[in-house]
């Protein structure tokens, strides 16, 4: 059982609904990324979403676009985020994921990939604009190496679409509550709650929620439907806030601990 398969069976088991938390690594640097990234596990973030800053991103709004920028300025590029994670996975007990587009993946090599993020202790990889139809390739790849392959749906993806992802998916399902780009937003949308019922009518796979969630209520809301609620853009927002500060890490480490209670 993969590592993160692990810690939504714990959540089931306590009853407890997870937290998964998604920064950009780079963002203020990768030095940083680093001390951010253990902090969200001291804080209790139940999965660790670690994204590629991308150079054309299709689904980011702008205050992770705006991060985006900062870590591709200070340098930052996929092999280094890997070697930065393989540097303080042994600090880390939550399970990580990669958050990448699949350019950044395609151009260092799927082979070489793998290999550095099974030696860096990756648990999973989400290929934002890989669907389930396009992606046997790169599952192959990682599930050779034990890592799991989680695919994105949204309000509108088909049934059909949501069983060929739970098929040959692992580790979670990843839920877009809603159309449009990232963004913080006032409210769980309607649509968080349509999907979940759909996903969960097919398949019994952890399904983790996302898309302008920041408050601990939102978490409780999403908590009805979905095992797990995602948080990115706010905590990203608070590292753009606090990032050439001395109290960042603590600012974050805040922040995560107020969504879990």
């Amino acid at each position: 059982m993969s590592r993160i398969s692990e810690r939504f069976k714990a959540l089931r088991t306590k009853g407890e609904t997870g937290l998964v938390t998604y920064v950009t690594a780079g963002d203020p640097d990768l030095e940083r990324s680093a001390g951010i990234i253990k902090r969200l596990d001291t804080a209790g973030a139940d999965v660790i979403e670690v994204g590629v800053p991308f150079s054309d991103p299709l689904a980011d709004g702008p205050v992770i676009q705006r991060a985006t920028e900062r870590a591709l300025a200070a340098g930052t590029t996929l092999p280094k985020v890997l070697d930065m994670l393989a540097a303080t996975r042994a600090d880390i007990s939550a399970p990580i994921v990669i958050f990448s587009y699949a350019n950044p993946i395609l151009r260092m090599g799927l082979a070489q990939f793998v290999a550095q993020a099974q030696k860096a202790g990756v648990d999973g990889v989400l290929t934002l604009d890989m669907p389930p139809e396009e992606g046997e390739a790169f599952r192959t790849a990682f599930a050779g190496a034990g890592i799991d392959t989680i695919f994105l749906l949204s309000p509108t993806t088909t049934v059909d679409r949501i069983r060929k992802a739970s098929v040959l998916g692992s580790g979670f399902l990843y839920g877009i509550s809603r159309l449009g780009v990232t963004g913080v937003r006032d409210t769980v949308d309607d649509s968080a709650r349509e999907l979940a019922e759909r996903v969960k009518a097919e398949t019994k796979m952890p399904l983790a929620l996302g898309f302008g969630l920041s408050r601990p209520e939102h978490v409780k809301a999403v908590g009805q439907w979905a095992e797990a609620a995602v948080v990115g853009s706010a905590l990203v927002k608070v590292i753009a806030e606090h990032g050439q500060t001395p109290g960042l890490l603590d600012e974050v480490e805040r922040y995560v601990r107020w969504l879990r209670n």
